[in-house]
């Protein structure tokens, strides 16, 4: 097997972590990919899969993008220079989609990560959404229109085995 096609298989096995309670706790209104600005063992633990974006959120400085609270695990052959788990990391995205951020941010919604993965060219990127926080009435109604689909789910299943 050539280099090349080793390091193809081996970014095919890479993980996607997802934040599940996004869709729980907001109303995702608008999605983005956005690429991250990384140091060399950082990318290499999210290959590994050690990463937590469930606390991350996302806030603006001076005009950019970056993501805070996104727990990074530590490499494990990184040594002297291994990095800091919880740093702020920026976020790489158009100038015209900042913009666009920057605008709704101030309508009082919430930029939330969403999903981190590593592309076929071995990028990490992170889907991130404008979101809107629900209210309780809302988490239920979530709440009972996945208990809906399961039971219809369930009952698909016992009709098709019976």
């Amino acid at each position: 097997m050539s280099n090349a096609a080793k390091k193809h298989t081996r970014l095919l096995k890479t993980p996607t972590i997802t934040n599940k309670r996004a869709s729980f706790e907001y109303s995702l209104l608008d999605k983005y990919v956005a690429g991250l600005a990384l140091t060399g063992t950082e990318i290499k633990s999210i290959r590994e899969g050690k990463v937590n974006i469930q606390q991350a959120y996302c806030v603006f400085a001076h005009q950019e993008l970056f993501v805070r609270d996104m727990h990074i695990g530590h490499y494990a052959f990184g040594n002297l220079h291994n990095h800091n788990e919880t740093r702020v990391r920026k976020l790489l995205l158009h100038r015209r989609e900042l913009d666009k951020l920057m605008k709704s941010k101030q309508k009082g919604l919430t930029i939330i990560p969403i999903q981190l993965f590593v592309n076929p060219a071995g990028l990490a990127k992170l889907e991130i959404a404008l979101a809107r926080g629900k209210k309780l009435y809302d988490k239920r109604q979530s709440i009972k229109e996945k208990d809906v689909q399961r039971e219809a789910a369930r009952q698909y299943r016992h009709r098709a085995l019976g």
